[in-house]
Formats: structure tokens, sequence, C-alpha cells
């Protein structure tokens, strides 16, 4: 799916049991509404996934993850809020 997507990926790695991730469900789901077509929000929980968290060295979750055309383009680990991710993804989607 990440290699033959044309549409930027986030992927959010997270876990049932995480605080910070529960917190910033809300604002990915607004986000993922106000970039419908643009952005595609794939969620991974990392106890049901574990391989794909080992396999993109996912230490701590929240870690978001954005892959354009198939390549890592930027990585953050730790809850971002609506504002931080439009501010922080705008410049990486054009």
């Amino acid at each position: 799916m990440l290699a033959e997507s044309t549409t930027p990926v986030l992927v959010d790695f997270h876990a049932t049991w995480c605080g910070p991730c529960k917190s910033m469900a809300p604002a990915l789901e607004q986000y993922a509404k106000e970039m419908s077509g643009k952005l595609k929000i794939v969620k991974v929980d990392i106890d049901k996934n574990p391989h794909a968290a080992t396999q993109y060295g996912v230490r701590s979750v929240p870690t978001l993850v954005l892959f354009k055309r198939g390549q890592l383009a930027w990585r953050q680990s730790g809850a971002l809020g609506l504002g931080q991710l439009r501010s922080t993804l705008a410049p990486l989607l054009t």
C-alpha cells in the first residue's frame, strides 16, 4: 500500500493503553477530514502489529510517520495537537 500510493500516507503508530494517543485521536480525525483526498491516515496498533512497529523502529507511542511516494518523509514521536499537525505537515504535503 505505501509503495503504490500516489497520495501521501500518515501512519499513526498507537496503543489502546496510551493516554497521549487517546488525547491526539480527535485531532487526527479532524485532520483526516480536512485533508480528505490529499492525505491518507492509517492507524497501526503496535500491540496487534508488533512486526510493523519493529520494522519502522517505533520505540514509543504515539509515533507518526509520513510516507510520500513510498518513501519515509517525516517522523515524530509524541502527541501533536491539530494546529501542530497542520503547521508541521503543510510544507511536507505541497
